[in-house]
């Protein structure tokens, strides 16, 4: 197998500074399908650039590669740092000054190499996605978040691989006009999962949970799936591990949000993962200087509890609890 690491330049900042990323390249010895995997999007969502690190070591990094069988077949393109503007800023978006139109670079795909800063950086990638049989875009969510895989709804190869990356939750989601409101409202069109999979490009999205620490639940589920992944469309000997039962919901973007803004107290028999009812309580905001209870936050539809905040100050607006819709089949 052979392992090549080049930098490449993204675009560039009014100064003429380039904005710069490694992209590795495996290729195996044996002809295969070609896979595309990238992380840190959004800055604060390390797990995922961790977990690229240690799949490089368990292909090339030690002499025991071989001994565990990782014979590449095929292509493999792995990005650890997709968007350095945000990794630097320990962000989820960037500036104004640095892009006031497109802070958030998964709102731009496939990208325009004539847009702004966050267009032609995606562009740029777009490059190397377009040539992929495959997607994985790994992300992490809030520390306490249900780890899960998120796949086009009605897509199978995707939910192909979203089973394969082997996660107990995986949420299909409604996109374009089979989504509610709020899809236009935050841009969701222009996510690279959903602009991959509208190429024909099987794409996932992993949620490993926990940003801005390196949590080793969370990045042992990354290299296992991201291997599994591998595994599943041949570049890896072996099957994925089908070990565990998925539960398959749907995204749910119609979040429980604060009224107005408190501390947010969760109640201590909440966490991530159980089957709730509609109207169920699961936390109180109030004010910390009047104590007035401002909100019950209750679910509003039956379902998964797969999100909960656990960071009592809360503005108006914010998300206090997600819950995920089951899909029947």
């Amino acid at each position: 197998m052979d392992h090549t690491a080049e930098r490449v330049t993204l675009a560039r900042l009014p100064s003429g500074v380039e904005i710069e990323t490694t992209v590795h390249t495996y290729d195996g010895d044996d002809e295969g399908p070609t896979v595309y995997v990238q992380a840190a999007q959004h800055g604060r969502e390390i797990n995922g650039t961790e977990t690229l690190r240690r799949v490089h070591d368990r292909l090339v990094g030690s002499a025991s590669a071989d001994a565990d069988g990782l014979d590449l077949a095929g292509r493999l393109v792995a990005v650890p740092v997709a968007d350095p503007l945000t990794f630097d800023r320990v962000s989820y978006t960037t500036p104004e000054q640095l892009d006031s139109v497109n802070p958030n670079m998964n709102r731009v795909w496939p990208g325009d190499a004539e847009g702004t800063v966050h267009e032609r950086m995606a562009a740029t990638l777009w490059e190397y996605v377009a040539d992929a049989d495959a997607v994985v875009d790994l992300h992490t969510g809030s520390a306490d978040m249900l780890t899960h895989v998120v796949f086009m709804e009605g897509h199978e190869e995707s939910r192909a691989l979203a089973e394969a990356f082997g996660t107990d939750l995986l949420l299909s989601e409604e996109a374009g006009k089979d989504a509610d409101d709020e899809w236009a409202k935050r841009d969701f069109d222009g996510k690279l999962r959903v602009a991959a999979t509208h190429e024909g490009i099987p794409t996932i999205t992993p949620e490993l949970a926990h940003n801005k620490q390196l949590v080793e639940d969370a990045v042992d589920a990354g290299v296992e799936g991201t291997l599994a992944v591998l595994r599943h469309l041949d570049l890896l000997p072996g099957d994925p591990d089908a070990d565990g039962e998925r539960r398959l919901a749907r995204n749910h973007l119609g979040r429980v949000t604060a009224d107005d803004a408190g501390l947010f107290r969760l109640d201590p028999d909440r966490e991530v993962g159980q089957r709730v009812e509609p109207g169920e309580r699961v936390g109180t905001v109030y004010d910390p200087t009047t104590y007035e209870v401002l909100q019950e936050a209750e679910t509003d539809r039956e379902g998964i509890l797969y999100s909960l905040t656990r960071e009592a100050t809360v503005s108006g607006g914010e998300t206090l609890l997600s819950v995920a819709l089951p899909r029947d089949e």
